[in-house]
């Protein structure tokens, strides 16, 4: 909690007063901010799956607020992720808390114009750039229609208080100054994020199955990338990387994550990811049912 927040304080802090010096320095700043809010990012994660600290209470007392901070907010959030834990890797079950993919069938059985919608959705210009930035600041905004009077309530209460503290702030500092600093902590933030996300489920070694084939303890290992970082980035993605244990059991804090892949021969076969592999799925758009794997539009049989 130190080590994370208050470096983004203090860095948050120095951009303002870089302001006055050059804006070029408030955004080589910001690069490093965005670092350390990815960092709190993963703490909200697990403190949503109650694995952060050993005393729930604790893990919404610090996962509530966090999440502002990272205009996430912490009920929505982590209904749709835990939903995503449960049916990652399934075939029947897409659409919440994961990125769109569809089968080559339900690509071909599209209008024209759903198909360029499609398309539009899954090119990396759109999906690295454009939709991480809509998803913190617009998507998660909206109340889902399959939430609860609750949970619709818990979403509107986040999004009050998100407002509230930037309308605080903006009145402090003054609006340019604030979206001049808070803009592209937020938004390099999010693209590493969502890069993050999408290179954890989406390569060509990824297993995908329908229902009755599909199990929580196989899809956990075979669908959950193992990213091996440089150690800073490992850092600062507080060891999401080793993404097939997390899947494997939510429950073990991600501080213990690397130690956990160490210690068990059962994890020495899992291969990380190449460089090639992961410059390879950005290209990979439909899943092919019959060649049982992830396809590029090229790769497409009309």
């Amino acid at each position: 909690m130190i080590n994370s927040v208050l470096p983004y304080i203090a860095l948050w802090v120095a951009m303002y007063h870089s302001l006055n010096i050059s804006y070029w320095l408030t955004l080589a700043l910001s690069l490093l901010a965005a670092g350390f809010l990815v960092r709190i990012f993963i703490i909200v994660h697990d403190c949503g799956h109650g694995s952060f600290f050993r005393i729930e209470r604790l893990n919404r007392l610090v996962g509530i607020p966090l999440g502002l901070l990272v205009f996430t907010p912490y009920h929505r959030w982590h209904r749709d992720h835990f939903i995503h834990h449960s049916t990652v890797g399934n075939l029947d079950k897409r659409g919440i808390g994961d990125v769109e993919t569809l089968t080559v069938k339900e690509y071909l059985e599209l209008s024209k114009w759903g198909k360029i919608k499609y398309r539009i959705y899954r090119h990396p210009l759109f999906l690295f750039s454009i939709a991480p930035i809509l998803l913190f600041l617009i998507q998660h905004r909206i109340p889902k229609s399959y939430m609860s009077f609750k949970q619709r309530l818990y979403v509107y209460l986040s999004n009050v208080a998100i407002v509230g503290t930037i309308i605080l702030l903006m009145w402090w500092i003054g609006w340019r100054e604030y979206i001049k600093i808070q803009l592209p902590i937020i938004y390099f933030a999010s693209i590493a994020g969502v890069w993050l996300f999408y290179v954890q489920h989406q390569f060509d070694r990824v297993v995908w199955k329908r229902s009755k084939e599909w199990s929580y303890e196989s899809v956990a290992l075979e669908d959950s990338s193992f990213l091996k970082l440089p150690r800073v980035l490992q850092w600062f993605s507080g060891n999401i990387g080793y993404h097939h244990i997390h899947h494997l059991s939510p429950r073990i804090p991600i501080y213990k994550l690397q130690k956990c892949h160490e210690e068990n021969e059962t994890f020495s076969v899992i291969k990380p990811l190449s460089f090639r592999e992961i410059i390879r799925s950005f290209k990979l758009r439909l899943w092919d049912e019959e060649r049982n794997k992830l396809i590029s539009f090229d790769g497409l049989k009309v």
